[in-house]
């Protein structure tokens, strides 16, 4: 059971997104919030506060009197509920959840506790709110988005519940939950944050680490495949270099071929006496970068994903709506906790360092299905009869296809501010965007590992080694050749590739 006392960490998320594990609203977190609310409730009695008794945005030098504070709150939330595009999937709509719970379990909003218990509630039965990919801007929060997520809590819009998608009145009753009261400023506060993009930033990350895995795991077989010499990943080599990311990635990649007979000594071959007199040398004297600069080219993914996923923790555990009530200090104050450039920045830097994790995928496929480079393979890595048959040919243009769609969304969101608003959001962050963007280069991603797999298995079929093989090689080997068997006649392939990259998407490689 996890309760929301202390700071989330990414296992937190993990437990609740993947393990359906169940939250549970402790004591001093209800406490905390009672605080919260109460004081607020007392504060704004006689004061002027942004989004209890005034207008919105541009709209806040109007006063809101009194009696309508409430039809403020619901106004809002139902004028915002205008999202567009692809629905979101439970999956990342379940994350946006929690994020937004637990930031606004911190007590720095004012909020009335039913919104955590309803929102518990719901997270707990597995009931999602349709929620659109487009919408907010990312500066005055994920408005749009987290307007949504609003509209269900109060019991109305539409939910997906056991894979329907269904009103959300009638799925409430049928469970017994409670919508959440709206009293001072709950519409606000639900809505001026950032908790989508870093919902949907969590993911990412969570798979991108996955991704980096199976793509360390490509590399280590590709060159037991090839027989490459190993120093290039020698601790000798990459310790010389001092960032973290590469030094991990060639010491995961030599704990995966530790007992391969495959990868050569250089000592054993060309540092031996009398190899200096050879005037020709047919072997390669050293890799294609695409296997020799694998430690250089994942170092800094991997670093990448890491300081990505620091920042999203520091953001996920922060107050980030506007005004912040700080019961401590007696006193509410106004500024931009709401922005999100921390997330979009991230998330432009993720999409970067995964979409070049899928052209190092690609450039090694074509290593793999050009004869003229590896020289050990026959054309397209085809098993059946040449010039007959096409092997992984026709495989090959959608992973290439695939890398340059990356490619193109690999472009910056961060620095694609549009003012709007009335001019009162000047700057935006456009975090959302980012985030929603890096999830497609992710998906992609899977699809063009999936293939350079598929393409993996077949080279293991044709060089018929596998005594040789590493261990690490062997225990996937057997699950991943009932995925995709020998392709011999020609057969239609989508379906396998798909079953494969859910099996990556789906699975750890370590």
């Amino acid at each position: 059971m996890l309760n929301l006392e202390n700071a989330l960490k990414l296992n937190d998320f993990y437990r609740v997104l993947f393990d359906s594990e169940q939250i549970e609203l402790d004591k001093k977190t209800l406490e905390r919030l009672d605080k919260s609310f109460n004081f607020l409730k007392d504060f704004s009695e006689n004061k002027i506060i942004y989004g209890v008794n005034t207008g919105f945005g541009p709209m806040a030098q109007y006063k809101i009197e009194n009696g309508d504070k409430i039809k403020l709150q619901l106004n809002l939330i139902r004028s915002h509920a205008t999202g567009a595009g692809e629905v979101m999937k439970p999956l990342y709509v379940k994350a946006l959840m929690l994020a937004r719970l637990n930031t606004l379990c911190l007590g720095k909003s004012g909020i009335h506790s039913s919104v955590a218990r309803t929102m518990i509630d719901m997270i707990n039965k597995d009931v999602t709110p349709l929620i659109y990919e487009h919408g907010g801007v990312g500066a005055s929060g994920d408005l749009v988005q987290l307007a949504h997520l609003a509209l269900v809590l109060i019991g109305e819009g539409e939910v997906f519940y056991k894979g329907k998608r269904r009103q959300t009145k009638e799925v409430f009753d049928e469970l017994d939950i409670e919508p959440a009261q709206i009293k001072i400023r709950e519409g606000l506060a639900l809505m001026n944050g950032t908790s989508a993009m870093t919902g949907i930033g969590i993911v990412n990350v969570i798979y991108s680490r996955r991704l980096l895995g199976w793509a360390i795991f490509c590399s280590s077989v590709i060159n037991e495949i090839v027989q490459a010499y190993d120093d290039h990943l020698s601790e000798e080599l990459n310790s010389s270099k001092l960032h973290p990311g590469q030094q991990r990635i060639a010491e995961h990649m030599r704990r995966h071929l530790a007992d391969s007979k495959l990868t050569r000594d250089r000592n054993e071959h060309l540092y031996t006496s009398g190899a200096d007199k050879n005037t020709f040398f047919k072997e390669k004297v050293q890799e294609y970068y695409s296997l020799r600069c694998v430690p250089q080219i994942l170092g800094p993914v991997s670093d990448t994903i890491e300081n990505s996923l620091k920042i999203l923790i520091e953001e996920v555990n922060s107050a980030n709506d506007n005004p912040i009530i700080d019961v401590e200090t007696e006193h509410v104050y106004h500024g931009g906790n709401f922005h999100g450039d921390y997330v979009s920045l991230e998330m432009d830097k993720l999409r970067l360092v995964i979409t070049k994790t899928a052209m190092l995928a690609e450039r090694q496929l074509n290593y793999l299905l050009n004869s003229k480079l590896n020289d050990i393979l026959p054309p397209f890595v085809n098993l059946g009869k040449l010039g007959l048959n096409f092997g992984m040919q026709g495989a090959q243009f959608t992973a290439v296809s695939t890398t340059a769609e990356n490619q193109m969304l690999s472009n910056s969101m961060y620095v694609h501010s549009i003012p709007n608003n009335n001019d009162n959001q000047d700057i935006v962050s456009m975090g959302a965007n980012s985030a929603n963007m890096t999830r497609k280069v992710i998906e992609n991603s899977f699809e063009v590992l999936s293939t350079e797999l598929a393409t993996i298995i077949q080279a293991l079929y044709y060089l018929d080694f596998d005594e040789r093989l590493s261990s690490a090689t062997k225990s996937k080997l057997q699950t991943l050749r009932g995925i995709i068997p020998p392709i011999k006649e020609d057969r239609p392939l989508y379906e396998e590739i798909s079953k494969l990259k859910d099996h990556l998407r789906n699975n750890e490689a370590y």
